[in-house]
């Protein structure tokens, strides 16, 4: 039984956030995030392994900043909350942290309280807003974030749902532009050219059944430098989820269909 209660009526499209919580393990999600995350991954066996990488390399990034003197976190298109979230990297690592998750999904709201449980020295905020609304998303984390100090602002496989004709480019440089130097970008995306079949194949499954607004766009490694661009790239560059900073315990696995990257705006 969920901790909270699914809205009612179920939806007739398929949510990023559910489908990934689907891939994750979790519960929170309706019939039509079922079907889109099973049919989907059966097209692309790599998604269930990515999704996994995906929140292993957030949690190396997050804590590399951690190290960096970064204490602020805008985590835009955060998702449903599972292990290893941002703020608990974050202010396991530096508890005066804070950090302002950003998701446009009614069922993340709704774990909002999980997502504010923030250790007694640092804070945490939610803000309910797509990843396009630039400016109301700055203005509201401003309430707990001080810009004029740096910031991690981490978008981490989300800027696939932001079509090529809304120019997912211009919205991570608008959101970059209000963040000081010495802010970070934090990015993961969907590869075009790794596995890239499988890939297209399980985007096309997955877009047939998400709303026109959350259809997702699969990037090659150049297009996805493109986030990056008049950045510092940090070492080891865009490169696969497992290549970025692992552990001893991270097992490197190139097939796996993601690329990824952190940048320090100078």
């Amino acid at each position: 039984m969920n901790e909270y209660p699914l809205p009612t009526p179920h939806p007739t499209s398929a949510h990023p956030a559910r489908v990934y919580n689907v891939w994750l393990g979790g519960k929170d999600h309706y019939p039509v995030d079922q079907e889109a995350a099973e049919l989907a991954a059966g097209a692309n066996p790599t998604i269930v392994p990515s999704v996994r990488a995906n929140r292993a390399f957030l949690g190396r990034a997050v804590r590399h900043l951690a190290a960096a003197g970064v204490r602020q976190f805008l985590d835009v298109g955060t998702g449903i909350p599972a292990a290893e979230n941002t703020h608990e990297v974050a202010q396991r690592a530096a508890p005066e942290s804070r950090v302002v998750y950003v998701d446009n999904d009614p069922i993340v709201l709704t774990h909002a309280r999980a997502l504010l449980v923030s250790g007694r020295e640092g804070q945490t905020d939610y803000v309910q807003a797509d990843a396009r609304d630039v400016d109301a998303i700055l203005d509201a984390a401003s309430r707990t974030l001080d810009l004029d100090q740096p910031v991690g602002l981490m978008l981490v496989a989300i800027l696939q749902y932001v079509k090529d004709a809304e120019d997912p480019w211009g919205i991570t440089r608008r959101l970059l532009d209000r963040l000081v130097p010495g802010s970070y970008l934090v990015l993961s995306h969907p590869a075009a050219d790794v596995t890239a079949p499988e890939v297209a194949e399980s985007m096309r499954i997955y877009n047939e059944r998400a709303a026109t607004h959350a259809s997702a766009t699969p990037r090659s490694r150049k297009e996805v430098e493109r986030f990056c661009e008049g950045m510092e790239i940090l070492e080891p560059g865009v490169v696969t989820l497992t290549r970025w900073r692992p552990g001893p315990s991270d097992p490197a696995d190139d097939s796996l269909p993601m690329w990824c990257a952190v940048a320090r705006k100078e």
